[in-house]
């Protein structure tokens, strides 16, 4: 009632009904016809803190652990996530960022970050999502925070970090660092050391950051950051990635002294 999504009367009429049929509220107003799936997974995340997307927002719906929690995909995630707790954020002090790479375009690796940040706020985990691509960023995209300084704009010395992270409303406990002005050296700003010293400044405030970067056969800059974070998550796309360019860059990442705690397959 408060959001304005039933009247008085209505609310009336859905007891009765429930009453009479034994049903729960949230079924009795979608047997009336009085609420929609929709209406109830509102009510569900208030109840029990647990913020999701309507389907009427504006970020992006490759945002599926946010729009569809319950569907098997984001199932997955939360698989993944509770790996990567065991293997990686919770085995000592200082494990704070996680990188996710891939060898070449189009498997997953924006879609990943954005995804697997969500469910790790949703467990109520301060969440960083940190654009590292600053040759082809999407992160701002999905999270529809329009063209904006970010990063780069922090590793050139030109912007506070703080003032540069973009709060998620509707999704609680998640941040994002989006990727700023793209830059003409890239790789030469993720290789300075400041980069290393916001990393260690940003794990003050998040318990999570989830690192998105450019393809790394493309260029070093995924090797260089991954460095950097100390560990990776290597995504691989079914019936597209080449698996010997997947070994090759899992070598890589262990020649950098990168913990590769894991691979994802990615099927979406």
């Amino acid at each position: 009632m408060d959001a304005g999504r039933l009247s008085a009367p209505e609310v009336e009429q859905i007891l009765r009904f429930q009453r009479e049929r034994g049903l729960r509220f949230g079924e009795s107003g979608r047997a009336l016809g009085l609420l929609t799936e929709d209406d109830v997974r509102f009510a569900l995340s208030l109840q029990f803190d647990y913020p999701y997307l309507a389907p009427e927002s504006e970020l992006s719906h490759e945002l599926v652990a946010a729009f569809r929690p319950q569907d098997q995909t984001v199932e997955q995630l939360r698989s993944l996530r509770s790996q990567l707790m065991l293997r990686w954020f919770s085995i000592g002090t200082g494990h704070k960022g996680l990188t996710i790479v891939s060898p070449d375009t189009r498997e997953g690796r924006s879609y990943l970050a954005a995804n697997l940040a969500i469910v790790f706020s949703q467990m109520g985990e301060r969440t960083l999502v940190v654009d590292a691509d600053m040759r082809a960023p999407r992160q701002h995209l999905l999270f529809g925070l329009g063209q904006r300084s970010g990063l780069s704009d922090v590793l050139a010395g030109r912007a506070d970090p703080l003032s540069m992270i973009a709060d998620i409303p509707d999704l609680k406990d998640l941040a994002v660092l989006p990727a700023g002005t793209i830059p003409p050296n890239p790789q030469e700003l993720l290789g300075r050391p400041a980069f290393s010293t916001l990393l260690e400044a940003l794990g003050e405030t998040f318990s999570v950051m989830i690192i998105d970067t450019p393809p790394a056969g493309a260029c070093a800059d995924a090797q260089t950051v991954a460095a950097h974070a100390g560990a990776a998550l290597l995504v691989a796309r079914q019936g597209t990635s080449s698996m010997p360019r997947v070994a090759r860059l899992s070598q890589r990442l262990r020649e950098f002294g990168v913990s590769l705690v894991g691979s994802v397959l990615n099927d979406t």
